[in-house]
């Protein structure tokens, strides 16, 4: 098993777990989703972005590199915004084109210097719908919304986060 993060303090503190609870099937390493290129890790039968796409400038990118490194099924959680959808002028009244999902534009220039936060400080956080057309128009062969457990998380429950399953076959 392999984690990434782009925080040299996250992969050094998850390290530090390992070796607490003695778990030697573990790999992590220093890895920006940002600069990664999908040959120098291979796949894998599952991956995890948890709390990941709503921090970043190019979400799409990320999800691209998820489906390149996913063998089974990728799992996301992330925040969601709300949806617009609607049809707009395309260059001009007369050509129209269909809006299928949204992405918000986040300012976390204040809170770079919480781990928690965006590392470049733009972020472009999805709507369900957004995420999940993205999804299948990346290849996914079958994408689903996972409902919330019972007393889940507020925002979970709420659907204001939501957790996606990814298949690739």
């Amino acid at each position: 098993m392999l984690g990434l993060d782009a925080r040299k303090e996250h992969v050094r503190d998850a390290k530090l777990i390992r070796t607490a609870y003695g778990c030697r099937n573990l790999e992590f390493r220093h890895a920006d989703v940002r600069q990664m290129d999908p040959k120098d890790f291979g796949t894998f039968d599952v991956v995890l972005m948890l709390g990941l796409l709503y921090h970043l400038e190019n979400p799409i990118g990320a999800l691209a590199l998820a489906k390149a490194l996913t063998r089974q099924v990728c799992l996301i959680e992330t925040q969601v915004v709300p949806n617009l959808t609607e049809s707009i002028d395309w260059g001009n009244y007369q050509s129209q084109k269909e809006m299928y999902g949204s992405f918000a534009v986040i300012d976390e220039t204040e809170e770079l210097a919480i781990p928690e936060s965006s590392v470049s400080g733009i972020s472009l956080c999805p709507s369900r719908e957004g995420l999940l057309w993205v999804m299948r128009k990346l290849g996914f062969a079958r994408v689903e919304v996972l409902p919330p457990p019972e007393r889940a998380y507020e925002q979970l429950a709420a659907g204001k986060r939501i957790m996606v399953a990814g298949y690739v076959k």
